[in-house]
């Protein structure tokens, strides 16, 4: 073998050998990023915005909100394994800004099957595009009005707010269009209220404009004491808390924490937002609850695992 073909056989099997290396590592990605079995959510740090990406014990993944702008693209590249491109469920509380705009990114990079949304009527662009993009890209669309609760696998959606048809319907303070469900999976549950506030929490709470679905009994949760039916015979008892409005004092009454009766709360706000969210009142609703507070501007992303 003369020097140049011994240079040449180095350099195949340098070629080789990275080759090896690469496709070693690919596997070992793929094989990390399988189901095991259990339930996990990623409440993700999109700043001041909600966005929660979920991923079920079979591997569905869902998407609630997608915060203020295309960050969560990255969040999603990060956590779902290279080859996954389809969400099964993307869930749209309500219009604002800061939970509609990010979804639009999705929607244009990933293969969608359903949307699920109230389908309340807000002038907003960024609403309309992701409408837009939903029906040119084939999604499914569902409307919380339909009063059918959603099941994944051995899990669920038990869709609790608004019962009332909202769709194609303008409202006040859109906040209060949020949509409300509870994440039902085993003996476990998640409780998810967007933005609503405190005027309508009490229609949680005493049994008006709720889904048909949520009058429905419910088996009992693995949620402790004082935790439990509402006054109005609703089960809004869960074990996590997804703190209504990023914390907002408009939010998270006492009574509905109690109703609720959550050991954990995950609040979502961008750190030194101008709102100064979460506020006291919310906090301090929380400590007498003795319920432990989470917060993304302080930890960025935050996730649960499920049993």
């Amino acid at each position: 073998m003369n020097r140049r073909q011994f240079f040449y056989s180095r350099k195949l099997m340098g070629a080789a050998t990275a080759a090896l290396i690469a496709l070693t590592v690919l596997f070992v990605l793929a094989w990390q990023a399988l189901p095991d079995g259990r339930l996990r959510l990623w409440f993700l740090d999109v700043g001041q915005g909600d966005a929660i990406l979920m991923r079920f014990p079979a591997g569905e993944w869902v998407l609630v909100d997608g915060g203020p702008d295309a960050s969560v693209l990255a969040h999603l590249g990060h956590l779902m394994p290279f080859y996954e491109r389809e969400l099964e469920l993307v869930i749209l509380t309500h219009p604002h800004a800061d939970h509609v705009d990010g979804l639009v990114e999705v929607l244009e990079r990933y293969r969608v099957r359903n949307l699920l949304l109230t389908g309340v009527k807000y002038d907003y662009a960024g609403y309309e595009r992701l409408l837009d993009v939903a029906r040119e890209g084939g999604v499914k669309l569902l409307y919380s009005s339909d009063g059918v609760d959603y099941a994944i696998g051995r899990s669920g959606l038990d869709l609790i707010y608004p019962g009332t048809m909202l769709r194609g319907r303008g409202i006040e303070n859109v906040n209060n269009s949020s949509l409300v469900f509870r994440l039902i999976h085993g003996e476990w549950r998640g409780f998810f209220s967007g933005d609503l506030e405190e005027e309508k929490e009490v229609e949680l709470l005493t049994g008006r404009a709720v889904s048909g679905g949520a009058r429905a009994p419910m088996a009992e949760s693995g949620a402790g004491e004082p935790g439990g039916r509402a006054p109005g015979g609703l089960d809004l008892s869960a074990n996590l808390l997804k703190a209504g409005h990023h914390g907002s004092k408009t939010s998270n009454s006492a009574d509905l924490v109690k109703a609720i009766g959550p050991s954990e709360a995950i609040i979502s706000c961008g750190a030194g937002n101008s709102f100064n969210h979460p506020a006291p009142q919310t906090l301090e609703t929380f400590r007498r609850a003795g319920v432990t507070v989470r917060r993304t501007d302080l930890e960025e992303t935050i996730e649960v695992a499920v049993p």
